[in-house]
C-alpha cells in the first residue's frame, strides 16, 4: 500500500494543484460578472445587483443555479454532437491555459520553458469552439457570428504574436517566470508602452469584448454564435469568455506589468510593498485591467466590421512590425540582446 501511495503521490500532488487553480478561477469568473454589473451600474448611475444576499453578493450563485435548472434545447436542424461539444471545448480551453501561469516565484503548476508558446497555442485553439457552435446550430445568425469570430481572432493574433516576439527579444526566453524576473528593474510597459497599449486593445478583440463584440452583434445578428444556446451550454460560453478575460489580463500583467512583482519597489516604499504577497499583487493588477475591460464596455460604441479589420491589418500589423524591428535594432546596437537561448 505504501508503495502504491509513493507511486501515485506525484499524480495526487498535480491533481491538488489543478483543483487549487480551477476553484479560484471559477469563483473569479462568477464574481467578475458581479464586478462588471456593479462597475457598469455605477458608471450609468444606477444600483446594480442588490437584492440577493448582502449587497447582492449572492447574485452570481443565484444566476448559476438558475442556469443549471433550465431546459437543454437542441434545435431540430442542428448537429447534436458538435452543438453540445462546442461550448464545453471553449470552457475547457479557457481553463487549461492556467497551467503555466506563475502566481509567484514558486507558485506555478507547470514552469515549462515554452510557457508563452503554450499560451499562444491555446488561445489560437479557442476559435474552434466558436466556429463549431456557429456551424452546428444550423442558423444563419449563428453561422455569421462564427465566421466573424474566426476572422477577428485570426487577424488580431498576428499582431499579438509580433508583440510577444518583441518581449522575447528583451528576455531571451519563453519561460514566463524568467519574463517576470527580467522586469525587476523596470516593467516592460515603460520601454514598450506602444506595444502594451496595442496588446491590450488586441485582447479586447481576441476575447470578443466591447467595442469589438462583432461576433455577438445583437443589433444585426441577434446574439451571434450562441443564438441557439440555452441552459448550461450557454453558461459554458459565458464562463469561457470571462475566464479568457481573466487569463488574457494575467498574460498582459506577465508580459508588461511585472507579474507578481510589487510596484514602487524602491527607496522608502520597498519594505511596505514587499509585505504584500506576490499573488495578491498579481490579482490587483488583473483586477485593474479587468476594470478597463468593463470601462470600455460602458463607454465605447461598437466598431463596424470593416473598421475592425482595418484596425487589425492596416494599423496594428504595420505598427507591431515596425516596433519589432526597432526593438531588435536598439538591442543589437547597444549590445543588450540576451545571450541565453530561447
Amino acid at each position: 500500500m505504501a508503495d502504491i501511495i509513493t507511486y501515485l503521490w506525484p499524480l495526487i500532488w498535480i491533481l491538488l494543484g489543478v483543483v487549487a487553480i480551477i476553484v479560484p478561477v471559477l469563483l473569479g469568473v462568477a464574481y467578475l460578472t458581479y464586478y462588471e454589473r456593479k462597475v457598469m451600474s455605477a458608471m450609468q448611475r444606477r444600483q446594480g445587483p442588490a437584492l440577493v444576499g448582502p449587497f447582492g453578493l449572492l447574485q452570481p450563485i443565484a444566476d448559476g443555479l438558475k442556469l443549471l435548472g433550465k431546459e437543454w434545447i437542441i434545435p431540430s436542424g442542428a448537429n447534436p454532437v458538435v452543438f453540445i461539444f462546442a461550448p464545453f471545448l471553449t470552457f475547457f480551453l479557457s481553463l487549461v491555459a492556467w497551467a503555466v501561469i506563475p502566481f509567484s516565484a514558486k507558485l506555478v503548476l507547470a514552469d515549462i520553458n515554452v510557457g508563452l508558446l503554450y499560451l499562444y497555442a491555446i488561445s489560437s485553439l479557442g476559435v474552434y469552439g466558436l466556429i463549431m457552435s456557429g456551424w452546428a446550430s444550423n442558423s444563419r445568425y449563428a453561422f455569421l457570428g462564427g465566421l466573424r469570430s474566426a476572422a477577428q481572432m485570426v487577424s488580431y493574433e498576428v499582431s499579438m504574436g509580433l508583440i510577444m516576439v518583441s518581449v522575447l527579444l528583451c528576455v531571451g526566453s519563453f519561460n514566463l517566470s524568467k519574463i517576470i524576473d527580467a522586469q525587476r528593474t523596470v516593467w516592460f510597459a515603460v520601454p514598450l508602452f506602444p506595444m502594451f497599449i496595442t496588446y491590450f486593445i488586441s485582447i479586447l478583440a481576441e476575447t470578443n469584448r466591447h467595442p469589438f463584440d462583432l461576433p455577438e452583434g445583437e443589433s444585426e445578428i441577434v446574439a451571434g454564435f450562441f443564438t441557439e444556446y440555452s441552459s448550461m451550454n450557454f453558461a459554458c460560453f459565458m464562463l469561457g469568455e470571462y475566464a479568457n478575460m481573466i487569463m488574457m489580463s494575467g498574460v498582459a500583467c506577465i508580459l508588461f506589468l511585472g507579474g507578481w512583482l510589487p510596484p514602487f519597489n524602491f527607496w522608502i516604499f520597498a519594505p511596505y510593498v514587499q509585505m504584500v504577497p506576490g499573488p495578491i499583487w498579481f490579482g490587483i493588477k488583473i483586477a485593474a485591467l479587468l476594470f478597463v475591460f468593463i470601462w470600455a464596455r460602458a463607454t465605447l460604441p461598437r466598431y463596424r466590421y470593416d473598421q475592425l479589420m482595418r484596425l487589425g491589418w492596416k494599423v496594428f500589423l504595420p505598427l507591431t512590425l515596425f516596433w519589432l524591428i526597432l526593438t531588435a535594432s536598439v538591442l543589437e546596437i547597444f549590445g543588450w540582446l540576451p545571450k541565453t537561448g530561447l
